[in-house]
Parts: C-alpha cells; structure tokens; sequence
C-alpha cells in the first residue's frame, strides 16, 4: 500500500499532462529536452506526483546522458526498483515509494561515482527545491 493513493482523475487533475505520462505511464522524455539535464543549482529534487525529497544537488553528476543523472538517492528507503522488460531490454525502473510514480532508471554503469550507479531521472517527475537561503531586503 502507498502512503499516498490517488485516483487516474485525481492524478490528471493535479499534474501537468507531460507529468502525468512520465510518472503515471511509465514514459520518458527526449534526451536533452527535460529542464534539469543541466541544472547546477544547490538544493534538493522531490517527487513531482506527491512532493517526497528525492535526490540532493551533492549527489548530481553529468553523465552525458541527456537525463538528470544522481549516483544515489537521498534516502534508499524513499524509492524502489522494478524489473523492467519493456522496450526489449532488461532495466531496472526507479519508482517513488511513496506515490508509485515513475521517475527514470538505474544503471550500474558509472565507475566515477561513488557508487558505480547512475540514476537516469526524467525532469519532469522530479521538482528542484532550492536549499541556498533567501537574500535578506534592506
């Protein structure tokens, strides 16, 4: 059971449709086209279905990819993996735990990191969330 269920409806009515066929459909988006593939700002990515801090800005590398890539997550127990046969391969799907949307892949394809893993995000199921504090006015 997830902490957070909605109805096919409730999920249309709260996400934008790119979102809703990424997180709810299991798409993807075009390599390079999503808006985080090369975002550098310090912060944290939270789950754009229902708002679950994800990934930190610390744990974001260019794998050149096209996708926002993370060597891990910032909390293991806050996303789960999905064997995922479709498209002829055999991937490993990253799925938000608390609301079951679809956010990218897993590969275990980069020595550079600390983990030897690339989490291969689409932009649109994640929101950044900025942890650099608010200039003060006057």
């Amino acid at each position: 059971m997830r902490s957070i269920e909605k109805t096919d409806e409730e999920w249309k009515e709260t996400l934008t449709p790119e979102q809703y066929r990424i997180l709810r459909q299991k798409g993807t988006e075009w390599a390079f086209s999503g808006k985080y593939w090369n975002h550098h700002e310090e912060g944290d990515y939270r789950c754009a279905g229902c708002g679950t801090p994800l990934f930190k800005s610390e744990q974001k590398f260019d794998s050149r990819c096209g996708w926002p890539s993370f060597y891990d997550a910032l909390d293991p127990e806050r996303v789960e993996f999905v064997r995922d046969t479709t498209h002829g391969m055999v991937r490993t799907e990253v799925v938000c735990k608390a609301c079951g949307g679809h956010l990218g892949h897993i590969f275990e394809d980069a020595p550079q990191t600390p983990t030897g893993q690339r989490y291969c995000i689409n932009s649109a199921s994640i929101d950044f969330h900025s942890t650099r504090p608010e200039p003060k006015e006057g």
